[in-house]
C-alpha cells in the first residue's frame, strides 16, 4: 500500500475514529487496536490495524509461549496462523494477535489482544476451540497467561 492510497491517508487524516469504528473496521481486515490509526496489511492484504502496547487498561493482553522440537517450529506457526485467520479473528471482543519466532527455533510467543477477559473465556468454551488446542498440543506444550501492560517506553 503505497502513501497515496486513498485508505491510508483517510486514516491517518482521521485520528478521532471512535472505537467501536476502529474495532469493526480493522477486525473486518483481520486485525484492530485502540490507539491512533497505523496503516498495515494483513496476510489476506486487507487494510487493517497494528497492535498497539500501552499501559491503559482497555484490553485484556493475552500471551502464549509454545515450545516445539527442533524442526517443528514452522509448522506451529503456519498453525497458529490458520487458526487466526479462521476462527480467532472472527471471536467477539477479538482485537489483534502478532506471532513471535525465537531465533533458536524451539519458541513461538504469541501476544493477543482481547476486548476483555470474559471475551478470552467465551472462544475458550466455544466447541471449535477444543478441537484446535488438540492440534497445537500435537505439536508443542504451551503456557498461556492473561496479563496487564504495565510499563512501555519508547524511543
Amino acid at each position: 500500500m503505497s502513501k497515496s492510497d486513498p485508505r491510508l491517508r483517510d486514516a491517518e487524516r482521521d485520528s478521532k475514529v471512535s472505537r467501536r469504528t476502529l474495532i469493526a473496521t480493522g477486525v473486518s481486515g483481520g486485525f484492530a487496536l485502540l490507539a491512533p490509526p497505523i496503516a498495515a496489511q494483513s496476510l489476506t492484504g486487507a487494510l487493517s490495524m497494528q497492535i498497539t502496547i500501552s499501559p491503559n487498561g482497555n484490553v485484556a493482553t493475552l500471551i502464549n509461549v509454545f515450545v516445539v522440537e527442533p524442526g517443528r517450529q514452522q509448522a506451529l506457526l503456519d498453525l497458529l496462523i490458520e487458526g487466526t485467520e479462521t476462527f480467532f479473528s472472527k471471536q467477539p471482543g477479538f482485537l489483534a494477535a502478532s506471532f513471535h519466532k525465537s531465533k533458536d527455533g524451539l519458541r513461538v510467543v504469541n501476544y493477543g489482544q482481547w476486548r476483555s477477559a470474559r471475551d478470552i473465556e467465551v472462544f475458550r468454551s466455544h466447541p471449535d476451540f477444543r478441537a484446535y488446542v488438540a492440534r497445537i498440543v500435537a505439536l508443542a506444550k504451551s503456557d498461556a497467561m492473561l496479563c496487564d501492560v504495565d510499563y512501555v517506553r519508547s524511543a
